[in-house]
């Protein structure tokens, strides 16, 4: 009987240890990348690939800038595998805020910029997104394979 209290006790006592050690643990969870990043990239146009305008801007990458300040984007370049390249003009971009470069035509607008292309950029089957500042320095990269349905979440 005395064998099964402190069995009962030992197992109590590792128990609330291992709750403890559960609650004071950090949590496990990716943080989101701080400052100017990537985000979303909608690299294969809804529908059938026509080439018309509205298909080509359905192809787009999200530009984030989760730092606390706002950011001025001249010089920012982004870039496929191919070598294809938008450059930012003057364009200041809020803390907090995204901009959205489409791959088609229109007339660039808050929280929306367009690469004046008549042909597709990115590859559905795989590509990589780069965002390299004005010095030449990569800031960000995101890539994906054919399995990823159109869409990446890039962080």
């Amino acid at each position: 009987m005395h064998i099964r209290a402190a069995s009962s006790i030992a197992l109590a006592a590792t128990i609330a240890l291992a709750g403890s050690l559960l609650v004071t643990a950090p949590a496990s969870a990716a943080s989101h990348q701080g400052g100017l990043h990537l985000g979303k990239i909608q690299y294969d146009s809804p529908g059938k690939d026509t080439r018309t305008n509205a298909s080509l801007n359905a192809e787009w990458v999200d530009i984030h800038n989760n730092g606390k300040s706002k950011l001025q984007l001249k010089g920012y370049k982004l870039k496929d595998n191919t070598g294809y390249t938008y450059t930012f003009g003057s364009y200041t971009i809020g803390a907090g805020k995204t901009v959205k470069v489409h791959t088609g035509k229109g007339k660039n607008a808050s929280g929306d910029v367009y690469w004046n292309r008549g042909s597709y950029v990115w590859n559905n089957t795989g590509d990589k997104a780069r965002l390299i500042k004005p010095s030449g320095k990569l800031q960000d990269s995101c890539s994906w394979t054919k399995s990823s349905k159109g869409t990446k979440n890039c962080h």
